[in-house]
């Protein structure tokens, strides 16, 4: 049996105390210690001077220790070593990439000697869904594939591994909120494109001159925002790669291997005139740094206007090129982001290494 799967009850407090100590990494990225004095949480592995025991709550999840008001350590950074911190999370996304069509099971995972329990747990605390949604998204993805290269549908469910025309639809619809026989390769005004990225797919709508949406297909809100969109446009969603969706693609590319931080693909915001200042104000923010809602409402002139800048932030459907990411709360803490907090963190952390890449070239010019 793996590491990763020993999450049973954790121990009581003064067990966690003495593994915080030790630097236990056995219960390392299962249990978060909160300090009081300082008002961060880590991991237990974290080598930061240890607090005293009469200052430390143990919290099982990073989202019990940010709801409880702690703000993630920066020095042993948990909310980016979260995803990678439990052997059973490697083993099954190596797994899931040797057999992305391969219809998975609670069976399978029992197969690799792992406890399903175990396993659904660890993918609901670091990325939302459980492995079986993920495997199942995959497959979605490569039936999508088959339509945008001009598959007809059951050629994609074929080629997604699902056994029935239903179950693939249903599939579909669950995650994009059409039927895959909606989406007409070549066809419409807008079309919509996947686009795989290290931090998850993504998907990207655009018209023969402007991006439109692009979004993680894990976001919760996505079918709703794809069918915004059609109504907002009175356009009808087909499906293939247009020119802004292959920029976008080339320039994301580049981002995530942090190579570059600046995207130039053309983008449609709609929105009130407020919400579109809000935005403007987010790509003023340039890679590596932070700000909160507060600055932000500075910035654009409206200082009490805090609460609307945030819902304005949150209706963002361009993920990345709008850099809602780079909004943080006032005391420097992570809030809340519809892609997920360690998918924020992992951002934020590409980002630093673009900008230490811009300080080191810097220094070298002068030189």
């Amino acid at each position: 049996m793996v590491q990763g799967a020993m999450l049973f009850d954790l121990p009581d407090d003064a067990a966690l105390y003495a593994a915080l100590l030790a630097r236990d990494a056995r219960f390392d990225g299962q249990a978060y210690v909160c300090v009081a004095t300082t008002g961060v949480f880590c991991r237990l592995t974290c080598p930061a001077r240890k607090p005293r025991p009469e200052n430390c709550t143990f919290r099982p999840t990073i989202g019990e220790c940010i709801e409880a008001g702690f703000r993630p350590c920066k020095r042993c950074h948990p909310l980016e070593a979260a995803a990678r911190a439990e052997p059973v999370i490697e083993t099954l996304l190596a797994a899931l990439d040797r057999a992305p069509a391969r219809r998975w099971s609670e069976g399978d995972i029992a197969a690799m000697g792992l406890d399903a329990s175990t396993v659904r747990r660890a993918f609901k605390r670091h990325f939302g869904i459980t492995f079986l949604e993920m495997a199942r998204q995959r497959r979605v993805r490569e039936g999508f594939t088959t339509l945008a290269e001009g598959g007809n549908v059951i050629e994609a469910q074929l080629e997604a591994s699902f056994e029935s025309p239903s179950a693939f639809r249903a599939a579909f619809a669950r995650l994009l909120g059409c039927a895959p026989g909606e989406l007409v390769h070549g066809e419409g005004l807008l079309r919509a494109s996947w686009i795989p990225t290290p931090l998850g797919d993504m998907i990207a709508v655009a018209s023969a001159h402007h991006l439109h949406l692009l979004e993680f297909v894990d976001r919760k809100g996505l079918p709703a925002e794809l069918k915004k969109l059609q109504a907002g446009t009175n356009a009808r969603i087909g499906i293939g790669a247009l020119g802004p969706i292959e920029q976008a693609s080339h320039e994301l590319s580049a981002y995530f291997a942090a190579q570059s931080g600046t995207f130039e693909t053309p983008i449609a915001m709609a929105g009130t005139p407020f919400t579109r200042q809000v935005w403007e104000a987010l790509r003023t923010i340039p890679p590596g740094e932070t700000r909160s809602y507060g600055e932000l409402a500075r910035q654009i002139g409206r200082p009490s206007a805090v609460r609307a800048v945030a819902r304005a932030n949150g209706t963002n459907q361009i993920a990345l090129m709008i850099p809602c990411h780079r909004v943080i709360g006032a005391d420097g803490s992570l809030t809340g982001y519809a892609g997920g907090l360690w998918r924020k963190q992992r951002l934020i952390e590409i980002e630093r290494t673009l900008r230490e890449k811009r300080t080191a070239t810097s220094r070298d010019e002068a030189a």
